[in-house]
């Protein structure tokens, strides 16, 4: 058994995930006898779990796709456990207030948190020496359940309807303007990555959220800039922007005809905004498999998986070991696209 739980180690350690797409996969395959590399070492009796409310902390506004996603595995949780799973939204400061709540709640399975590329993987080099929470060392990981992909989008007075052709036209002056839902944020990221990875010049103009940010795309005062699949789809379908590429490694079922930004020669370019859900540091390792298993369940229902990907979602479903290794490969990623680009917030 020691033999086999070293070999098991050894595994994890060299097992690095390369893309969300790998990880999609069904958690009935996956699940490992091991102990999780996140500190979530203790044990429990999970035979009675839940026994009484739990609550899913959401460290953003309601009405995203985070909180549909959220709400949807709560609803599905309420039923299977026959005890209420609450959502509680707790935006601000770039998701750290609801974050730090989370991190510092009792490690009982209780309390769970909804964690995005944005406060787990960004927020550490963003805030870097002003992060009240550690993404690694405060969470026990459960499941990396979606993501979304993002679309390259131009205004349709944009002479370009390729990658080759964008960039192109970015490299003659003068630099286009491109929009974001503010410094740090994954559309932000999203071009910054894009830029590096093509040696184009691009002026960023930020704004308060994305929706102001689609409004002036929509009326050329910015050409270009990428947005999530689920909000950017209806602008291209309407003839109002052109979809130049989707950002995932794969097309997306909802885009079959928009090719990657890989297909069209920058292969070193892959990113998704996803979602997953944690518990604090230090839940017990069977209660963090009982839910691993019961959201797994939730999210690959056939019926309701069809809902979430009406949402534009594409369905992952991992294993905790999965997730961790992930999370720690994403902080790695971004650290270095902001600190090339000289990210800085306030």
């Amino acid at each position: 058994m020691r033999s086999q739980m070293a070999s098991l180690a050894e595994w994890l350690v060299n097992c690095r995930l390369s893309s969300v797409r790998a990880l999609a996969v069904p958690i009935a395959a996956t699940v490992f006898s091991a102990a999780l590399p996140a500190p979530a070492t203790a044990q429990s009796n999970a035979l009675g779990f839940p026994s009484k409310p739990v609550r899913l902390i959401v460290p953003f506004s309601p009405g995203g796709a985070s909180d549909i996603l959220a709400r949807f595995v709560a609803k599905g949780l309420t039923e299977k456990w026959k005890e209420s799973v609450v959502v509680e939204n707790r935006p601000g400061a770039s998701g750290m207030i609801g974050t730090e709540m989370a991190a510092k709640a009792p490690a009982d399975g209780y309390t769970l948190l909804f964690a995005t590329i944005s406060n787990l993987a960004v927020n550490p080099t963003l805030f870097e020496g002003r992060l009240p929470y550690d993404s690694v060392k405060s969470f026990a990981p459960l499941t990396l359940a979606a993501s979304i992909p993002m679309l390259l989008v131009v205004n349709q007075n944009v002479a370009a309807n390729s990658v080759p052709e964008l960039v192109a036209l970015m490299k003659t002056p003068p630099p286009l303007n491109y929009g974001s839902g503010g410094n740090g944020t994954s559309q932000h990221l999203a071009m910054e990555m894009f830029k590096q990875r093509t040696g184009v010049p691009a002026t960023h103009v930020p704004y308060k959220s994305s929706a102001p940010a689609m409004v002036d795309l929509l009326g050329g005062q910015i050409s270009l800039m990428f947005d999530n699949l689920n909000t950017a789809l209806p602008h291209v379908k309407s003839g109002k922007l052109k979809a130049i590429a989707v950002t995932t490694a794969k097309r997306s079922p909802l885009v079959p005809n928009v090719p990657t930004v890989i297909e069209q020669g920058l292969s070193s370019y892959e990113m998704g905004t996803w979602f997953a859900f944690m518990a604090p540091a230090g839940t017990p390792l069977d209660i963090v498999r009982k839910i691993n298993r019961d959201m797994v369940a939730v999210l690959t229902d056939p019926a309701a998986n069809a809902t979430l990907v009406e949402q534009g979602m594409e369905i992952i479903a991992s294993s905790p070991e999965q997730l961790a290794l992930h999370i720690r490969d994403e902080i790695a990623k971004w650290a270095a696209v902001v600190k090339t680009a000289n990210i800085k917030v306030d």
